[in-house]
């Protein structure tokens, strides 16, 4: 590994690092300085919510003559039976409740918790509500009684009727197969009683535990929305304290967005005044978050056609959620806007592929290496011959070094000068690794959200979209954690080993110039290792397989790359160039030699315009 190489390397790798400090799983320290109002805040909620309990028990022993008198039209849904009653499909299972007319628990069928228990997107501890102004004050729509008017294994009608023409009434209905709910409100003969042209939906979700991680299951949550102008905006994930924001224009969609799968609605139409928050229970170490929203929505716009509003209840899969709505597929997170791309259109289609060689995600992982590795061996041939060529002129670069000094100006120049006369261009090492970079990026996203990975164990790693680990220690180590992943430990060996075959090639220990480039050269996989052992371990297993393919690479091509050739190569070009002007031999280099000439000059002017001046005033 030469200077310039050593250089790409460096580069490359602090982009990472400063890539993974920006887009880190650990949350920076917040301000504390609204959790005193926050918690009175929450305090007030509490109690408005137990004293909103005791009147409604205290409603429901009134007698009816009495309701009638103090509720009008809407006596009817004050008392009932809460009764459940089940649509499902292939893929979800989703369980209604007379009480409210609504949502009560959704089962997404195919899929499992890391315990392996059923995974639920919507239970008994969320809550929604629709709030509308009425002759009698605020009602909440789902916090009446309904009667079940329809029911088959795919579609429900709910219905609140005072009398045969006048009536509330809530339709769901499901697809044979797919991830999303039809909903529909209508009213009958309840103008006069419905005084709003607006009601105010709100949706709760207390979020469970879904992964192994519960760290990264806190720190990858939080509500999303689209506007209607095509942009996605979020609270953000990483916050682990409240957090609000509301939308500046009108929503088509809003999600509350986990690690893996998502629970959202959907309009055709647009939602107005939308209000999103999340927050985390400090008290309860089991607690992964809470998320919020509201949004007013037009009650002529819900009762305007069927699945005008639509429940979506998925898993973070961008083929399933691009098939929802436009836009629905941004909750699926595959790297920062000028990487995801690459794992759009060019990874994922290929790991699709390649999962229909064969169910054993190590494998498909290891095709995926070896594809991108064909893709990307015309770069690391051309960096090899750099690197080779850097080699074969060691003999005359350590007799400039010892000729020169300490002067490493004078050190430069030679070197480029060198460079020039052999026809040697030392950025054509370092450009390769640098157009490497974006696919080094991009796999830092892909394993680590790829749905496909979910659950699915290679070898000791139980599941490739978590961390692996083959010692749970008793205690957290900083910067660290609290186990230890073996294709971590594997990919820093790996790299360490790739580290040292390049550098007993092209460094030299005892030579001053190159000792800090050694030392980052094998600092950074040190690094590593505390940075990952937490990430996906289909991600480190990718890096050790990409790391011994590399290193098999290049004993491949060392095998038929002749120095002898090489030498004899880079003397002919000296030979040629030797009767050329600088600044015509070598090209680019020569022009670069002659720039370095004229800042030592410039120097060398400075400096004895700077002594003749202290001449001055010293004689003075």
């Amino acid at each position: 590994m030469d200077k310039n190489q050593t250089i790409g390397l460096v580069l490359i790798s602090a982009l990472l690092m400063a890539y993974l400090a920006y887009f880190s799983i650990n949350p920076p320290p917040e301000t504390t300085e609204n959790q005193p109002i926050t918690a009175v805040a929450d305090s007030i909620k509490k109690l408005q919510i137990e004293q909103k309990k005791q009147a409604d028990a205290a409603t429901i022993q009134l007698p009816d003559s009495v309701l009638q008198a103090q509720k009008g039209v809407f006596a009817v849904g004050m008392k009932g039976e809460a009764q459940d009653v089940v649509i499902e499909n292939k893929d979800l299972k989703v369980t209604l409740s007379t009480f409210g007319g609504k949502l009560k628990v959704v089962e997404l069928k195919n899929y499992k918790t890391f315990d392996q228990k059923p995974l639920f997107l919507y239970d008994n501890e969320s809550k929604t509500s629709l709030e509308v102004e009425t002759s009698i004050g605020k009602v909440d729509l789902l916090g009446l009684y309904y009667k079940v008017v329809e029911a088959t294994p795919q579609k429900v009608v709910f219905r609140m009727a005072t009398q045969a023409d006048q009536f509330i009434e809530q339709t769901y209905e499901i697809g044979k197969e797919g991830f999303t709910v039809a909903y529909n409100l209508r009213q009958q003969g309840m103008e006069s009683s419905i005084r709003s042209q607006n009601g105010i939906f709100s949706w709760e979700n207390h979020l469970k535990r879904t992964e192994k991680s519960l760290e990264m299951c806190r720190t990858q949550s939080t509500v999303n929305f689209y506007t209607t102008e095509g942009d996605l905006e979020s609270i953000n994930e990483t916050s682990t304290d409240f957090e609000e924001l509301k939308a500046e224009q009108s929503v088509k969609w809003l999600a509350h967005k986990q690690k893996f799968f998502n629970a959202g609605i959907i309009t055709e139409k647009s939602f107005a005044n939308v209000y999103t928050a999340t927050d985390t229970d400090d008290k309860n170490p089991l607690a992964v978050k809470q998320l919020n929203f509201s949004f007013a929505v037009p009650l002529a716009d819900l009762a305007d056609s069927k699945a005008n509003i639509r429940f979506a209840f998925a898993p973070n899969d961008y083929d399933i959620a691009e098939n929802i709505t436009a836009g629905y597929e941004k909750n699926v997170y595959l790297g920062w806007k000028f990487f995801a791309p690459i794992n759009i259109y060019v990874m994922k289609p290929v790991f699709s592929l390649f999962e229909k060689v064969t169910t054993n995600y190590g494998i498909v992982i290891f095709l995926l290496v070896l594809f991108i590795k064909t893709m990307l061996f015309p770069l690391v041939y051309k960096a090899y011959l750099s690197m080779a060529k850097t080699r074969v002129l060691k003999p005359e670069m350590d007799e400039i070094r010892e000729r020169c000094g300490e002067d490493m100006m004078k050190i430069q120049q030679e070197q480029m000068a060198l460079y020039g006369k052999v026809g040697v261009n030392p950025l054509s090492g370092c450009v390769p690794m640098l157009a490497q970079m974006p696919i080094l990026l991009a796999m830092f996203n892909f394993f680590p959200n790829l749905i496909d990975l979910r659950q699915k164990g290679f070898l000791w790693a139980d599941d490739l979209s978590s961390y692996d680990s083959i010692v749970n220690l008793p205690f957290m180590v900083p910067f660290y954690g609290d186990h230890v992943s073996l294709f971590t430990i594997l990919m820093t060996i790996s790299t360490l080993v790739y580290t040292y075959y390049n550098n007993q090639m092209t460094m030299s220990a005892s030579n001053p110039q190159q000792a800090p480039m050694i030392f980052m050269s094998y600092a950074m996989p040190v690094v590593f290792l505390f940075v990952l052992n937490s990430f996906s371990s289909g991600l480190t297993y990718y890096y050790f397989l990409s790391n011994i393919i590399t290193i098999a690479q290049q004993l491949g091509i060392r095998s038929f790359v002749d120095d002898k050739k090489i030498r004899a190569a880079l003397d002919a070009n000296q030979k040629k160039n030797a009767t050329k002007p600088a600044a015509e031999s070598g090209g680019l280099m020569g022009r670069i030699n002659n720039m370095m000439k004229a800042q030592a000059e410039l120097a060398k002017q400075q400096q004895e315009d700077r002594n003749k001046d202290k001449d001055k005033n010293n004689k003075k």
